[in-house]
């Protein structure tokens, strides 16, 4: 075994005119988060407790498109899904359609280890919610101000908004914004890349790899979208090898399975965690813009975006550390 090794990240596609005092500050919540982590790590919690608790924390924090802060629909409301998944023996849980629960992830993995189900949405995994008695808010709690402005900017620009919190270089005149742009989502042209999906993955000192994902979507997204973070395989995938995450274009991580790719060719191929990142994100994603975070049973980490930037953190249990953007 290699040691413990932990990675999280905040979303993967960076606008390249990020305001610095914006990057600074995601610097510092995702090296808050990686403490916790290591923190916990430290203490001899397994890694699927560590991931729980660190997406927890991404998710009460507006800073990123998860919990409170979460990118809103078309009709102005937040629709949060997230997964988790314990590698050794792939047991998962997932979440779509939440509109009051306080911590998406916590209620994914009450749905691994309380229902004798993978995966609860909308209705149904809100009143699974209220019988588990886990905490519950009115769907204000998750709306700020920022992501009202942003709603309106989208459907201005009759777009759906990768970064909710990038303006679109014009917002008037209807399609203007959209009819411009170079990138399309299943074959329909979209304004601004730069999702901020939330993830952690680990490996705790017994070799045993967890991961977790939680997001709020697309800014203007049609009501009942799902999205790749909850789908297990796509967004989110651990196994007696690895743990990951995944972030960027749903719909091409869906497409290519992403997550579990990783898994995939460490097991056929024989690649290690690097050479397997490497070969997924060049080779799986056709022409879909993504990142992802992962973690090996021999305590590796890596990560791997074809975006211009990526919001991520590494740590080792060797003293390696690593908080970056670009």
């Amino acid at each position: 075994m290699g040691g413990w090794a932990i990675a999280v990240h905040g979303g993967a596609g960076v606008d390249p005119n990020l305001p610095k005092e914006r990057q600074e500050e995601a610097k510092r919540l995702l090296t808050r988060c990686l403490d916790i982590g290591i923190s916990a790590l430290r203490s001899n919690l397994p890694a699927i407790d560590v991931v729980e608790l660190v997406v927890r924390e991404l998710e009460t924090d507006p800073l990123f498109n998860s919990g409170r802060g979460s990118a809103l629909t078309e009709n102005g409301t937040v629709e949060m899904e997230a997964s988790i998944m314990d590698g050794p023996k792939r047991r998962c849980g997932a979440v779509s359609g939440l509109t009051t629960v306080k911590n998406p992830v916590s209620l994914a993995r009450l749905v691994m280890e309380k229902s004798p189900h993978s995966y609860l949405g909308f209705s149904g995994a809100e009143e699974f919610a209220k019988k588990q008695g886990v905490e519950m808010v009115d769907n204000e709690y998750f709306i700020t101000q920022d992501n009202v402005g942003m709603l309106k900017l989208a459907k201005e620009a009759n777009s759906i908004l990768f970064d909710y919190r990038i303006p679109t270089q014009c917002t008037c005149g209807a399609g203007a914004a959209a009819m411009d742009s170079p990138l399309q989502m299943n074959g329909l042209p979209i304004s601004v890349y730069a999702p901020e999906t939330v993830g952690c993955v680990v490996v705790d000192k017994e070799g045993r790899c967890a991961a977790a994902t939680s997001t709020g979507g697309l800014m203007n997204k049609m009501s009942g979208r799902i999205g790749d973070s909850p789908l297990i395989g796509s967004g989110t995938y651990a196994s007696e090898l690895c743990g990951v995450s995944c972030t960027g274009e749903g719909e091409a991580i869906i497409r290519s399975t992403l997550a579990r790719e990783v898994s995939a060719v460490m097991e056929y191929k024989g690649l290690n965690l690097h050479e397997a990142v490497d070969y997924v994100i060049k080779h799986r994603l056709d022409e879909g813009k993504a990142g992802l975070i992962a973690v090996s049973k021999e305590g590796e980490v890596a990560c791997g975006f074809n975006t211009n930037g990526m919001f991520r953190g590494c740590a080792t249990e060797g003293g390696f550390m690593e908080v970056g953007v670009w």
